[in-house]
């Protein structure tokens, strides 16, 4: 009752005597909705009076129509807006009008305490069809004997042209932006984050962060910069953040084999074969994009065998962040031809997900695209069958028809300490993005002699080499028996191999020093692997044959000399194990190739 007691005050002795005062802020209305039209605006005004004391509804100007209640004094209104927030009876973007706002009152029925020519009620039960819209101007037709004479003129008429829409102002782009739900919201700071203009919280609520992104795209789009954007705007908005796709073909692709449905980039990708576990869709025309849907059976430890699989791919570039949870993953690897993104679960003892590779310099559409995808993607029942598709492309360097990522060189190397530092040749450590040890290890530069063809390299993590270099630095006999470890082909053998030869010469073709000369039928692979003389010690290592104009015979080959190897450990501060005098028996053939395999790594340089 003493609500409705100062509301009545109010309405009956403060308002005559406010209106278009000064003092007007002091009594004020809690608006709560607003509608595009008025039978609309009526039915609401009529729902809410079932559940609200002191309903009233106003023309807003624009063809709006809002509900407010109140009056109230402006302290009381701001306590009873908690109270109605927190009891759920007003929408959470209620908030304090003043009269000013408003016009022509149309409900109650037959009231007008603003004292402003009302609006006629709307019957909700009449036919729909037969009521005006007071926003639309009705045109009337001439009179019978006009029309007949316009019939006969022959002047023609110009055509009339649609009239330009007309921006709202400010209180109406306010009044406007009030219906928009959550999602509608989101969706407005996710157009504004894509355009560059907002960098927080995607949650709906237009704070000063958002209110000020708006601004500076009105600012850059050449509106009058208010922070709160019209309709006209909010379209121009989301036309621009839309555009993108435009020509992809986002559809719904339900793939039962593999029992995924998402929505997929249609225009751009189709599906090619089954190669267990993935779904290949493959790129259409020259868009360069792939879409890759995987789907097996498995547990944790499958999961994480992927995880380790998927990053050895050519698809999944080794720059890019990762991360690998207990029930699922997420790849991202960038370089400068692709950018590529994969997500992957475990669920009730299934893995799915995806891979989108996308050409790089596209990172609008590409982003819109992973947003849609991620968005849509629904499990159906089951898995993909292990022996789906089993295509012909088989290969050492292929995983499910997926190329391995090959290093730009491997090349030899072995252990020269106990710490696991490497000599290998200079060849395997030029203009490389980062250095391997067997493909896991990282390694670092810590001389590199161009002169010599030598380069020595330690481990990133600690080693404990099983076996480590001891070098012959005493002047070998001529065309004694040698043997050269290294991985020949780069690494397609899992294992290091013995080449055996003979040695011709301590001295190169020119005479050159702290250079031998061998007979050996090794390989390019080989380069930068230890020498060997029939004791098991180091007399060198294989350089890399010389690209020059002089074709020499295939089986000439040269090595770096261990006291020149020795030297530079040394100059390095790297202590190495060397052999001054002659001496010790020659060990058998089956020892040397396991002292020569434990020693012996691949070193692979990768852009």
């Amino acid at each position: 009752m003493t609500r409705l007691f100062l509301a009545l005050f109010a309405a009956l002795f403060l308002l005559p005597a406010i209106v278009g005062a000064q003092s007007a802020d002091e009594v004020v209305w809690i608006q709560i909705e607003a509608q595009p039209n008025l039978s609309s605006a009526t039915e609401r005004a009529r729902a809410y009076s079932d559940s609200l004391e002191d309903v009233n509804g106003f023309a807003l100007g624009g063809g709006w129509y809002g509900i407010a209640v109140g009056p109230y004094l402006r302290r009381d209104a701001e306590l009873l807006l908690r109270s109605y927030r927190r009891e759920g009876l007003v929408p959470r973007d209620s908030f304090i009008q003043v009269s000013q706002k408003f016009r022509q009152q149309f409900w109650p029925v037959g009231a007008n305490v603003l004292n402003i020519p009302t609006i006629e009620p709307i019957d909700p039960n009449a036919d729909t069809q037969t009521q005006a819209d007071t926003s639309i101007t009705q045109t009337a037709l001439p009179p019978a004997d006009q029309a007949a004479d316009s019939e006969a003129a022959t002047v023609p008429q110009a055509p009339v042209l649609p009239a330009a829409p007309v921006d709202e102002t400010l209180d109406e782009a306010r009044r406007s932006e009030r219906d928009l739900d959550r999602e509608q919201r989101e969706q407005l700071q996710i157009a504004l984050e894509w355009a560059g203009f907002y960098n927080s919280a995607i949650d709906g609520a237009f704070g000063r962060g958002t209110r000020g992104s708006m601004a500076q795209w009105q600012e850059a789009n050449g509106y009058e910069v208010t922070g709160v954007l019209t309709t006209l705007q909010r379209a121009a908005l989301l036309g621009e953040y839309n555009a993108v796709l435009e020509g992809i073909g986002l559809k719904p692709v339900r793939d039962t084999q593999a029992g995924i449905e998402m929505i997929l980039p249609t225009a751009m990708v189709g599906f090619d074969k089954y190669e267990p576990p993935f779904a290949h869709y493959n790129s259409i025309g020259d868009s360069q994009a792939r879409v890759l849907l995987i789907s097996q059976s498995g547990d944790k430890d499958t999961l994480y065998g992927l995880y380790d699989i998927m990053q050895t791919l050519e698809i999944v570039p080794e720059q890019g962040p990762r991360e690998r949870k207990s029930d699922s993953f997420e790849l991202i690897g960038e370089n400068g031809r692709i950018i590529s993104q994969t997500q992957v679960s475990l669920q009730n003892g299934e893995i799915k997900g995806f891979t989108l590779i996308w050409p790089a310099g596209d990172e609008d559409r590409r982003r819109r695209v992973i947003t849609e995808m991620t968005q849509s993607f629904t499990r159906l029942p089951g898995v993909l069958n292990s022996t789906a598709g089993g295509g012909d492309d088989q290969a050492v360097d292929l995983v499910s028809g997926l190329q391995v990522r090959l290093p730009k060189i491997a090349r030899s190397g072995f252990f020269i300490d106990a710490r696991g530092t490497v000599a290998t040749t200079s060849q395997a450590v030029q203009n490389c993005s980062r250095l391997t040890l067997d493909d896991d290890t990282e390694l670092d530069v810590v001389i590199d002699d161009a002169n010599s063809g030598v380069s020595l390299l330690k481990p990133r993590t600690p080693l404990a080499p099983i076996k480590v270099a001891t070098f012959n630095t005493v002047p070998p006999r001529l065309q004694s028996e040698i043997a050269v470890a290294g991985f020949p082909y780069e690494g397609v053998l899992g294992s290091a191999t013995i080449t055996f030869g003979s040695l011709e010469d301590v001295r190169g073709l020119n005479g050159e020093e702290n250079i031998a000369r061998l007979s050996v039928a090794s390989q390019k692979g080989d380069a930068g692997g230890p020498v060997f003389d029939a004791k098991g010690q180091v007399l060198g290592m294989l350089l890399p044959r010389r690209d020059d104009a002089q074709q020499l015979p295939e089986e000439v080959k040269f090595a770096a000399e261990a006291k020149l190897i020795a030297d530079i450990a040394q100059k390095a501060g790297i202590t190495v194990t060397t052999v001054t005098e002659a001496g010790s028996a020659s060990i058998k053939p089956q020892d040397l190739r396991e002292n020569a395999k434990d020693m012996t790594v691949l070193v692979s340089c990768w852009e």
